[in-house]
């Protein structure tokens, strides 16, 4: 027990070691690929993402009503093929960390 009495007092005395996470927020890594971004008003729904993805995480639907494209995070392994091969450069990698919950968050 009193060997961890100077431990005690150490951490007492001293900030603490992590930052508080959603106050301050750490500046993205360099070369730090992210996540997937698309905007889906200038996609024109081709499939040539998902037919590039070496995993086969993206699916895109060209059916008239309405158009969809799904992105499998789990499978996603943040090549950036997809985001080469895309005409209308509307895919994209985001360094920053956010809201992973939707494809379109920023």
């Amino acid at each position: 027990m009193l060997k961890f009495i100077g431990n005690i007092l150490q951490n007492l005395t001293h900030k603490p070691a992590t930052r508080p996470y959603p106050y301050q927020k750490r500046a993205p890594i360099a070369g730090n690929r992210g996540h997937l971004v698309i905007d889906p008003a200038v996609c024109i729904y081709c499939g040539l993402c998902s037919k590039r993805c070496p995993t086969q995480a993206l699916a895109v639907t060209r059916k008239p009503n309405p158009n969809s494209w799904t992105l499998d995070p789990y499978r996603c392994i943040l090549c950036g093929y997809c985001v080469e091969v895309c005409p209308k450069h509307c895919l994209s990698l985001k360094p920053e960390h956010g809201d992973y919950s939707s494809p379109n968050s920023p």
